[in-house]
């Protein structure tokens, strides 16, 4: 089976806040904390699209680029290829944020030993590309972009935490944790075998 992976806060953890407000604090700008568990940066604070791309641009991008692994990601990656599957990481990332989207994902993944077979950046509609490259499963922590996969025929699966377990029940697969992702990749490719 083919299978799609996100990169931020799926295999990553990502610290919107600290850095951000670090920023804030030193330039002294008006921004407050809006929502610390914010799934999108533009959302944690009260401040707009163009603000938080100045923040991105003036060493903000560190806050994607160095943040840590998720507890498990890899080895449950490399169970994924190991058992046949191939991994795309897919992510959202785009040349407005990132000079080089694919390049900076592609360094953390290889400084971090996450396994992959292929990388593309510039997704935002993670469930149609998914479902036009015949990909059986996506794993991402959006439950927006689950949910429109999954209403596009594609399995997905949310990465659950803060940002969106309130609705998380509305995803058929979900976790907290590499290891029951894992699990619900191996329900997935147990029932498409069966078919």
């Amino acid at each position: 089976m083919k299978i799609a992976v996100d990169l931020d806060d799926t295999l990553s953890v990502v610290d919107r806040v600290t850095q951000a407000q670090e920023y804030i604090t030193r330039m002294r700008l008006p921004f407050t904390l809006k929502d610390r568990n914010a799934h999108a940066i533009v959302e944690v604070f009260d401040w707009e699209l163009a603000d938080v791309l100045r923040f991105v641009h003036a060493g903000g991008e560190t806050v994607f680029t160095q943040a840590e692994p998720r507890k498990g990601a890899r080895e449950a990656l490399l169970a994924f290829r190991e058992a046949g599957h191939t991994v795309t990481v897919l992510t959202a990332r785009t040349k407005e944020w990132f000079s080089d989207p694919e390049k900076v994902s592609r360094d953390w993944l290889e400084k971090h030993r996450i396994p992959y077979d292929d990388i593309v950046a510039g997704v935002s509609e993670k469930g149609a590309w998914c479902l036009r490259r015949g990909y059986g499963a996506l794993i991402d922590d959006s439950f927006e972009t689950c949910l429109s996969a999954q209403e596009q025929g594609v399995h997905a699966i949310l990465f659950t935490d803060k940002s969106n377990r309130a609705r998380a029940d509305m995803i058929s697969y979900r976790g907290e944790t590499w290891e029951e992702i894992a699990k619900a990749v191996e329900k997935i490719t147990y029932a498409q075998k069966r078919q």
